[in-house]
């Protein structure tokens, strides 16, 4: 305390002295008061800065437990929020795969019907060249017959009277008639096969069209399905974006409440240059002695043996937990029950539990994510070992203190912990 009243004087004067001309100025402008007065004035002056950093000191000294836990709360919140997000993230995935997968069958849809409007517009073009030869066939066939009939009738359509001269006999006059009725019939036959021809390739025309016309909607409709699976498979990217750009803001925001615990845990913790009683050596002794632990549980690697017999199936040697709970009931012969992490056995311990430190007790801190326990040694002013506590701490011994299973001795804030008695 000395050192803190040290401290408080040391910022008083460091305040007159950047404030020293201001107070100079005040003192001149009194030159009516006496000298005695002045003194006085700066006293007074002095007196209410240091009640004024006295209520200030106390916040810079010692952190409760309360600014511990609500940051605790909010990363317990946070994590809620990311375990919220990340199942609307997996959902989201879900539905992904779903429109990915109906993206994929029309696709499959698209290619089948795209090939078959490409068969329909081969054989349309098939068509329509079967129809342009059609039509320079009968053109060919006309020609033809106007060939034929101009060869027969040079001078002109012959009366029948002109035809029975020419002829020898009746028997040619009549052969010849017929010879022209043949070919007439002939090249009219012709003409009519090929108009039917064409009739029917002008059918088949109009049914391909019609086929490719329903073929190019239904393509449409595949086209336009496809946009929508894909602007919905879109919109839940950005979706899945969000929430996992929120997810990794807050983890950010977890890693700075657990940079704010570290620094409270820091200042409601101290160096305390002394070994507890107990012993040494072994792979949980860091230099700091080993408390008495046993050695097996020592030597092993953390978290492979049973260590707590309400709970014989946990592997959980060289941890904060096991050392409280090993010293509490087997070195101090206290029965004791708790359940859950850390921190939680300021809650669920079957003894009496408040905020007044006593020697044996186990302080329990709710700072951090799991917690931590440990064994009182000694309270405030007391001397432990040769080591004198400071004031507003208590003297504390533990394990795991590094999150690597080994022993320490520390001062702890007495106004951070619960204590199990």
């Amino acid at each position: 305390m000395k050192n803190l009243h040290a401290y408080a004087i040391l910022t008083v004067q460091t305040y007159l002295t950047k404030n020293k001309t201001k107070l100079n100025k005040k003192v001149i402008k009194m030159s009516h008061v006496t000298k005695l007065k002045k003194v006085a004035f700066k006293h007074r002056l002095v007196s209410i800065a240091l009640a004024a950093f006295m209520l200030v000191v106390p916040s810079m000294q010692i952190v409760s437990a309360a600014t511990t836990q609500q940051l605790q709360d909010q990363i317990n919140q946070l994590n809620a929020a990311n375990e919220d997000s990340q199942s609307n993230v997996n959902g989201l995935q879900v539905q992904a795969a779903n429109y990915q997968d109906a993206i994929n069958k029309l696709q499959e849809q698209i290619s089948s019907i795209r090939a078959a409007i490409a068969a329909s517009q081969a054989k349309q073009a098939e068509l329509q060249q079967q129809i342009i030869a059609n039509q320079a066939l009968i053109a060919q066939k006309k020609a033809t017959l106007g060939e034929d009939i101009k060869a027969m009738y040079v001078d002109g359509t012959p009366s029948t009277i002109e035809m029975l001269a020419t002829s020898n006999n009746l028997s040619d006059y009549f052969d010849k008639q017929e010879y022209r009725t043949k070919v007439q019939t002939k090249l009219q036959g012709a003409l009519k096969e090929i108009a039917i021809l064409q009739q029917q390739l002008q059918a088949q025309k109009v049914e391909i069209e019609q086929l490719l016309a329903t073929q190019q909607q239904q393509q449409a409709q595949l086209d336009a399905s496809q946009a929508e699976q894909s602007r919905l498979l879109n919109l839940n990217q950005s979706q899945q974006d969000a929430y996992n750009n929120q997810i990794q803001a807050n983890k950010g925001q977890v890693n700075e409440l657990r940079r704010q615990q570290a620094e409270i845990n820091r200042r409601n913790s101290r160096a305390a240059n002394v070994q507890a009683s107990g012993g040494n050596g072994g792979a949980c002794d860091n230099g700091n002695g080993n408390g008495g632990y046993p050695m097996v549980w020592c030597n092993a690697p953390q978290d492979t043996i049973a260590t707590i017999d309400y709970a014989p199936g946990s592997l959980i040697n060289r941890e904060c937990t096991s050392f409280a709970y090993w010293y509490f009931t087997s070195v101090l012969g206290k029965s004791l029950h708790v359940t859950g992490d850390a921190k939680a056995w300021a809650f669920t311990a079957n003894r009496p539990v408040d905020r007044t430190p006593e020697v044996g007790s186990i302080g329990v801190s709710t700072a951090g994510e799991y917690g931590h326990v440990m064994i009182i040694l000694a309270l405030s002013g007391q001397t432990y070992n040769g080591f004198t506590v400071a004031p507003g701490y208590v003297l504390t011994m533990s394990m795991n203190y590094d999150y690597d299973g080994h022993f320490r001795v520390d001062q702890r804030a007495a106004s951070s912990l619960y204590y199990i008695h």
